[in-house]
């Protein structure tokens, strides 16, 4: 909380509200309503973690302030955004009030998500970047902004099912984007030109021999580096449904670890999560 004064309102309102909201706080020491609302608002700056500034004026100190902003009754509160009143009101609100009043002021969450992930690509840190977006699509996952980017990042980690699957849940508006096309396209290139067959025998050995689990293990580990989760996936369920015990329930784990490499696909990941649950349980 800080008492801003004529001298220092531009730096503590104005330039640090292009940061961080600021919620400006009309009072004078006389005002009854006054003494409620200001340890209210002292409280939620805490519990908000530095997320708004609560700065106050003190009109009987600074009157000059108060004409500014043509105060006719206090206690009055702005909450100023990028050096811009964008809200206010007047009078003691309950807590619950000041907090949908506050949260009105701050950013969205998967906004500032796709903000860190951005920069985080300009850093070249794409799997901070991918955490960023994961984060994002978890609070909005109609967010197109993060969607595409994400999709960006998995196309350059030839990671092209992955992609596909991100540019599918854009908006139809944002499907019309040439630049999305133009992803789906490349998608598709690397769909068809990206997988390699299988090291030769290894599927007529599976195919000969179905209690071959180190082969149907081998063959998974094959589609896990072409990032083909589903056969993968499929070879490791097949082994997990023979044999629990085999290499220590290296099925079920690596299935496990798939999930966590497949995350861009969460329909894809639900799937064959309830499919091991059916065979485990």
């Amino acid at each position: 909380m800080i008492d801003t004064t004529l001298e220092r309102f531009k730096a503590d309102v104005i330039d640090a509200s292009m940061q961080t909201p600021v919620v400006l706080d009309f009072w004078a020491p006389w005002c009854g309503p006054c003494k409620t609302l200001g340890p209210m608002l002292e409280k939620l700056e805490q519990q908000y973690g530095g997320r708004f500034r609560l700065v106050k004026v003190d009109t009987d100190a600074q009157p000059e302030l108060a004409q500014h902003f043509r105060i006719r009754s206090i206690p009055t509160v702005f909450g100023i955004v990028n050096g811009q009143p964008v809200d206010q009101f007047q009078g003691a609100l309950p807590e619950s009030r000041l907090r949908e009043f506050i949260d009105r002021l701050l950013p969205d969450a998967g906004d500032v998500e796709v903000e860190q992930a951005m920069q985080a690509i300009e850093r070249g840190d794409h799997p901070a970047a991918i955490g960023h977006l994961q984060k994002a699509l978890a609070a909005d996952p109609a967010n197109d902004q993060a969607l595409l980017l994400y999709a960006q990042l998995l196309l350059q980690d030839n990671d092209a099912g992955a992609a596909q699957a991100q540019l599918a849940r854009l908006s139809p508006a944002a499907m019309q984007d040439p630049q999305v096309q133009e992803l789906l396209a490349q998608a598709r290139r690397q769909l068809e030109e990206g997988v390699a067959p299988p090291p030769p025998g290894l599927l007529e050995r599976v195919a000969n021999e179905p209690g071959d689990l180190q082969g149907r293990l081998d063959l998974a580990r094959h589609y896990i580096g072409q990032k083909a989760w589903a056969s993968a996936l499929e070879q490791l369920l097949e082994i997990v449904r023979r044999d629990r015990t085999f290499g220590e329930d290296v099925g079920r784990r690596t299935m496990i670890e798939v999930f966590g490499l497949a995350s861009a696909q969460p329909e894809l990941v639900s799937e064959w999560r309830r499919r091991l649950s059916s065979v485990l349980f």
